[in-house]
This record gives C-alpha cells, sequence and structure tokens, in this order.
C-alpha cells in the first residue's frame, strides 16, 4: 500500500516512518523538504496544496492508494495574526486536494481548537465552535475532506515529542531545553489539555488510514492537565529543577487565543478492533521514553529568547 502523507514535519514524518515499519510505503510530499530525523531516507516531493495544478500533478506522479493529510501552518498564533494565510493553506488546501483525491481514502489530522473549549472535555458528537482562526481553517478543511464521503477525521489534542530539528519545537521539547539551561519557563495554570505522545498519533493514523472508515475520531492522551502543571511532570520526570517553572495567565500570553479547555476524549476508538493495544500513554511514560534523547549531552540545542512557551 503506498500511501501519500502531505506534510513532512515532525508528526507527518513519523506517520511515513510507522507506515513504512508496517511493510508500506509513504511518499512525503511538502512545500520544502523534511527536516526531521524521522522523515531521513523518505521519499520526498514538493508539493503546495495552494495550487490546485501541483495537487493535481502530484497525485497523478505518485499514484497513491491513500493519503494522509497533516500540512501546516499549526502555529496557533501565528494563525491569529494571519487568519487568511492560514485559511488559504488548510481550507482551499483541502479543497484542491479534495478534487484531485477520487475515491481514495484520505486521513485528516485535525485538531481540538475547533471547539470552544467551555466544556471539561470534548467528545466526537459535541457541537464545533472553533476558538481561533485556526480552528476555523481546520473545520473548513474537516468539511471539506468530509463531503468526498471517504475521508476520516482524526483531532488531535496537544502532540508532543523530542524534535529538535524543528522550526517550532513542540512544548514538551522547549521546556527541556528551557529547564536544561537553567531558565524558566513561564506555563500557565489555567490553559488545559489532554498530551498525545507523537508516537501514538502514528500508531493510530497507520492503523486507521488502511481502513477505509470515515467520519470523526477524537485521539487524546489520558491526563488532562494544565500546562503549568504539565511542565512540573516533565521536569520531575527528568530530574529538572521544576522551580524555574512559574505560573503566568493564559490572558495576555501567546495563548490567550486558545481554548480554556483544549481537550478531547472519544466515544467510540474503545470499540474499534484496528486500535486494540495501542491505547496513548500518559505523560509520565511519554517523558519516560523521551528521556534517552532529551537528556543525552550530544544532543544539540538552542535555547530561545525568554517568553511563554508555545506549542
Amino acid at each position: 500500500m503506498l500511501t501519500m502523507v502531505v506534510g513532512s514535519g515532525y508528526l507527518g514524518g513519523r506517520i511515513g516512518a510507522r507506515i513504512r515499519a508496517l511493510g508500506g510505503r509513504a511518499v512525503l510530499c511538502s512545500r520544502r523538504p523534511p527536516t526531521a530525523r524521522s522523515s531521513t531516507g523518505m521519499e520526498w516531493r514538493e508539493l503546495d496544496v495552494r495550487d490546485p495544478w501541483a495537487c493535481r500533478d502530484a497525485f497523478r506522479l505518485v499514484a497513491p492508494d491513500a493519503v494522509v493529510v497533516v500540512h501546516g501552518p499549526s502555529d496557533i498564533t501565528w494563525c491569529e495574526r494571519h487568519p487568511e494565510e492560514a485559511m488559504a493553506a488548510h481550507g482551499d488546501g483541502a479543497a484542491n486536494l479534495a478534487e484531485a483525491l477520487g475515491r481514495r481514502p484520505v486521513l485528516l489530522i485535525s485538531t481540538d481548537n475547533v471547539f470552544a473549549g467551555t466544556r471539561h472535555s470534548h467528545r466526537e458528537s459535541d457541537e464545533v465552535a472553533p476558538a481561533n482562526a485556526y480552528g476555523r481553517a481546520k473545520l473548513a478543511a474537516e468539511r471539506t475532506l468530509l463531503d468526498t464521503g471517504s475521508a476520516l477525521v482524526l483531532r488531535v489534542s496537544l502532540v508532543y515529542g523530542w524534535d529538535p530539528d524543528g522550526h517550532r519545537p513542540n512544548y514538551f521539547t522547549t521546556c527541556v531545553r528551557r529547564l536544561r539551561a537553567g531558565l524558566p519557563v513561564e506555563a500557565p495554570p489555567d490553559h488545559w489539555n489532554t498530551p498525545v505522545l507523537v508516537d501514538d498519533v502514528a500508531a493510530w493514523s497507520a492503523e486507521l488510514v488502511r481502513t477505509r472508515r470515515t467520519g470523526v475520531l477524537h485521539l487524546a492522551g489520558p491526563d488532562r492537565l494544565s500546562r503549568y502543571a504539565w511542565a512540573g511532570r516533565i521536569a520531575r520526570g527528568l530530574g529538572l529543577d521544576e522551580s524555574l517553572i512559574r505560573p503566568v495567565r493564559k490572558a495576555g500570553t501567546a495563548y490567550a487565543c486558545r481554548p480554556a479547555n483544549a481537550c478531547l476524549h472519544s466515544e467510540y476508538a474503545a470499540d474499534l478492533p484496528e486500535l486494540a493495544g495501542l491505547w496513548p500513554v500518559d505523560v509520565d511514560e511519554g517523558t519516560r521514553r523521551l528521556a534517552g534523547r532529551a537528556l543525552s549531552p550530544e544532543t544539540p540545542f538552542t535555547v530561545p529568547a525568554p517568553r511563554s512557551v508555545e506549542e
């Protein structure tokens, strides 16, 4: 089975690597060549999803059996400042992909930001009400691809892992970088997530894209944590200085445009046989699995200037 993975960042690379590990073939397609180590040695083709002709050419040249869509931009604060560009990439890009898709199965990685965040946690059947420009753009992509009749939307909560190569490292990576350097981590106690390890997202994606399931499914980790509490768990799990973590209110920070409760749970996943044995780990186990890479003295990293940690 040949899968086109639209997006070659940290998550796209991990999904492609998981597909290959299961005996499939994956081709990454994105505007720029992949930089993530997980993408090393993988086939890549240039693709700008905003260009309908480029989408048609990519499908013709790659001739995939299935598609995973996990392209950016995913910087929520940037999207809030550039809503038209966000919609062009996500909403219009999905329309261009849908035109070229045919009847191929497609898995779209979506977000908890399609919800307003007024509930403790959101399930698949809850009413959507995007909290920000990123959520609106992803919801437009969801609806466009679901209209093809061959799409499964996998909404994921905050994805984390060790990502030293990314241009915008995820929350776990940035916390570890700053703590290792003895710098403060400012994190809100009033912004809640259900963090999910990148390897768990990759495992679910690789299994689900082969099933031709359609509809909407949620994937989140088992812990519901504030950013502040999670930073503390990271520090304790890695033996780093927890006193460097400082609480800051969400308002007035980069988190201000995010829903207060960016939390998900699933009412369907337990009944899907292909997901048996693939339940996401909690943040303590995730930290343990990442510790070797995150604490390696050979791991290069650049510490950003002091600011609120983002995704």
